[in-house]
């Protein structure tokens, strides 16, 4: 299962050299359900996620990167590029920072994945972190992947 909570982050935080990253290139063969393929950094997967917006089932399984590259010519819409920070929010808590390349140059989001439902309806975000939008499926990547153009990004 996965539990996370999805923000756009009012400002960077300082030094974002000093955090290990993961180069991300990842496409969709389906979003409905979602069926994705990933690299990150050398390594490939296949992910199938379930419906929902916080709370969803999760499944990933590797992959070579030669079944990667034939799928990846498969992929419906545009291909996500996207550098991922990991930054130490506690002792249980890690933010994906995603920055976007490439289409959707500009766009940032913060994600923090929790263990729990009530884990995350009780979280607190950094001041940071700005608009929450857990529950706007146009911050989903499987719909930025559509090509759509989001207004208002990072205000």
């Amino acid at each position: 299962m996965e539990i996370e909570r999805k923000f756009i982050p009012k400002q960077l935080p300082d030094n974002l050299d000093q955090y290990p990253f993961h180069d991300i290139e990842q496409g969709y063969l389906c979003t409905n359900p979602v069926v994705r393929i990933r690299k990150m950094d050398t390594s490939y997967f296949l992910t199938y996620k379930s419906r929902g917006m916080m709370a969803r089932e999760e499944y990933e399984m590797p992959l070579t990167k030669e079944s990667y590259e034939h799928l990846r010519t498969k992929t419906d819409g545009i291909l996500i590029a996207k550098r991922r920070y990991l930054i130490p929010l506690d002792t249980a808590h890690t933010v994906e920072l995603d920055l976007f390349q490439s289409t959707l140059q500009g766009l940032t989001l913060a994600e923090v994945e929790f263990t729990s439902i009530e884990e995350a309806d009780a979280f607190i975000p950094p001041s940071w972190f700005g608009q929450d939008v857990t529950y706007d499926k146009r911050y989903h990547n499987s719909e930025l992947s559509k090509g759509f153009q989001l207004s208002g990004e990072n205000d």
